[in-house]
């Protein structure tokens, strides 16, 4: 089953949850609706939203609030993205110019202040407490996510764990809200909701992992960000850690000089220490463990093409190349 099958399977769905975020972007006021246009339409995997639609559709959910809460997963997540570009001054996303960059840093923070409170509007129209509160905690996990990793900027002490556990925080705990959402609407047992919200956890990890071999390994025209980005914004992601950890004294030097100095040592040397060490097939090794993870989470749900669609996406997370 291709990614294409799986678009072409929820296809509808998707374009009912387009509508939903296009109504609710509305605003009285301009310069709202132009910034949240711009980055809602700037070419996303719509993966998280996605998430929703599968998860409900495993256990045969046939309402519409999988719709709204779709659309309120994909407003958190670019709420997200507006203020992290900001923390990071990045100027390019997905091949294009940030919002920040084009519309200035705070009109992107006030923005993303606007989509997350849209955001809580609509699931308090779904009308359900659980609901409520697997949102409520996963968008305050992913607050401190953020903050951690703003901690870990330039501090090449960091270790794998607390690494892992920023991913956790920051990029996991999203999408297993989205999948726990779906279990929830589609009134699963509390092991099959649990089931469905540790894959999540587990297939963002493995997704955020890839992201970090990519920096150092990826295309352009396929990634749509610079090699080394990561690296230029002093981020120990866990191609460096594993460098540090397992080359010589004077390679660990070399990252650990990156890291505190933001990359301005020039991105070749790491590039050379980071191949030297095999860190991209380590990363891509702790990706592959977590899509393991994620399968056999959802191994005993009842068959269904929507339970293709979820086991397919962990092999893609880690063979995408964008």
């Amino acid at each position: 089953m291709s990614i294409e099958r799986i678009r072409n399977l929820i296809a509808r769905d998707m374009d009912a949850v387009d509508a939903v975020i296009r109504a609710k972007l509305y605003s009285d006021v301009g310069l709202i609706r132009q910034v949240s246009e711009y980055i809602i339409n700037s070419g996303g995997k719509r993966l998280r939203p996605a998430l929703v639609i599968l998860a409900a559709g495993a256990f045969s959910y046939s309402g519409r609030y999988h719709f709204n809460l779709a659309a309120v997963v994909e407003f958190i997540h670019t709420a997200t993205l507006l203020h992290d570009d900001v923390v990071d001054a990045s100027e390019l996303r997905r091949s294009k110019a940030t919002a920040n960059a084009l519309f200035g840093n705070a009109a992107s923070v006030l923005v993303g202040d606007f989509l997350y409170s849209r955001a809580f509007q609509m699931m308090v129209e779904v009308d359900n407490m659980r609901v409520m509160r697997v949102l409520a905690d996963a968008t305050n996990t992913i607050a401190e996510g953020e903050v951690l990793q703003l901690l870990n900027c330039r501090d090449p002490n960091v270790d794998e764990e607390n690494y892992l556990r920023v991913i956790r925080y920051k990029t996991a705990k999203l999408f297993e809200a989205a999948t726990r959402l779906g279990a929830i609407l589609g009134n699963a047992t509390p092991a099959e909701e649990e089931a469905m919200a540790v894959y999540g956890m587990h297939l963002g990890t493995a997704f955020q992992l890839t992201d970090d071999m990519l920096d150092y390994s990826g295309d352009y025209q396929e990634t749509g960000k610079n090699l080394g980005d990561d690296l230029s914004e002093g981020k120990p992601t866990l191609p460096l850690i594993y460098a540090m950890r397992t080359g010589s004294d004077e390679q660990a030097a070399i990252i650990r000089n990156a890291i505190e100095q933001g990359g301005e040592g020039g991105f070749g040397p790491v590039l050379e220490v980071i191949q030297q060490t095999g860190a991209l097939a380590y990363t891509r090794q702790r990706a592959q463990a977590e899509s393991n993870t994620a399968s056999a989470m959802i191994s005993s749900i009842q068959d269904s093409d929507y339970k293709e669609c979820l086991l397919q996406l962990t092999t893609f997370a880690v063979a995408r190349n964008y």
